[in-house]
């Protein structure tokens, strides 16, 4: 099975998917990655990494670690830029130009035989213009496919139990619940790979939790999948979920 990996900047795949990711390519999947930036707009890390002009190539290189880690066939990148955030912290989408992207997206997809794509959440997690521009752009091109189309899946799904309920997207029901606790210690490596973002993992869910948290607890045990096309009610039945049917945590929304 053939899987596209679809996200907006370095460190989203690992945060959002990194146990689900490493688990289908050791159940045998063939997992290649598209990254639409590389994450120009991001932090520099405490202490710092880079400097801000070195920030896209050192996050490039970052994003090759994790791959590797999470046991990824390919790795490609659609050169977009990354904005830096606004006043008050306000967040950017990458391009205006959805059917280009979109286009792109399909054709790797033609390229690589894909037979599931991944990507972000509706919601785009917490609001972020980038990912639910992502999200858009895989929901177009996998359309576009028509009756041969890929089944689409989205990540942090909404369920009662979400570890990081500010990450999970309300209006993307979970279908499948996984602990991927076995794929701990790669999503462990894969996550320690994006050194210019430790201190933001930390901190973001520091703040959420209202408690300092260490690096190993911001790495979720729960991961969630929502089926978007075609539609799903319950757990799907399909190639995916048979792959991950031995992670199943169990857990209903």
């Amino acid at each position: 099975m053939n899987i596209l990996a679809f996200f907006a900047h370095p460190d989203d795949e690992t945060i959002l998917a990194g146990g689900t990711l490493s688990l289908l390519a050791s159940s045998d999947a063939q997992v290649h990655y598209l990254c639409a930036t590389r994450g120009e707009g991001g932090e520099t890390g405490e202490p710092q990494v880079c400097t801000e002009e070195q920030l896209g190539e050192v996050r490039e290189g970052e994003l090759v670690c994790a791959v590797g880690a999470l046991g990824g066939r390919s790795l490609t990148f659609l050169d977009y830029i990354d904005p830096r955030a606004g006043p008050g912290e306000e967040l950017y989408a990458y391009t205006e130009d959805l059917t280009m992207l979109a286009g792109q997206v399909a054709a790797t997809i033609r390229q690589f035989v894909i037979d599931v794509v991944i990507t972000h959440g509706s919601n785009g997690e917490y609001g972020h213009p980038a990912h639910q521009l992502t999200y858009q752009a895989a929901l177009v091109a996998v359309l576009s496919f028509g009756e041969s189309a890929p089944l689409l899946y989205t990540v942090a799904a909404s369920f009662p139990e979400h570890p990081r309920p500010r990450l999970a997207n309300a209006d993307d029901q979970a279908h499948l619940v996984l602990d991927v606790t076995p794929a701990l210690p790669q999503k462990e490596r894969a996550a320690l790979c994006h050194r210019t973002q430790h201190a933001l993992f930390v901190r973001r869910a520091s703040e959420e939790a209202g408690r300092p948290m260490s690096f190993r607890e911001v790495m979720m045990r729960l991961e969630s999948l929502h089926r978007v096309h075609p539609p799903a009610k319950g757990k799907p039945k399909d190639n995916l979920s048979q792959l991950l049917i031995p992670w199943l945590a169990g857990i209903s929304a």
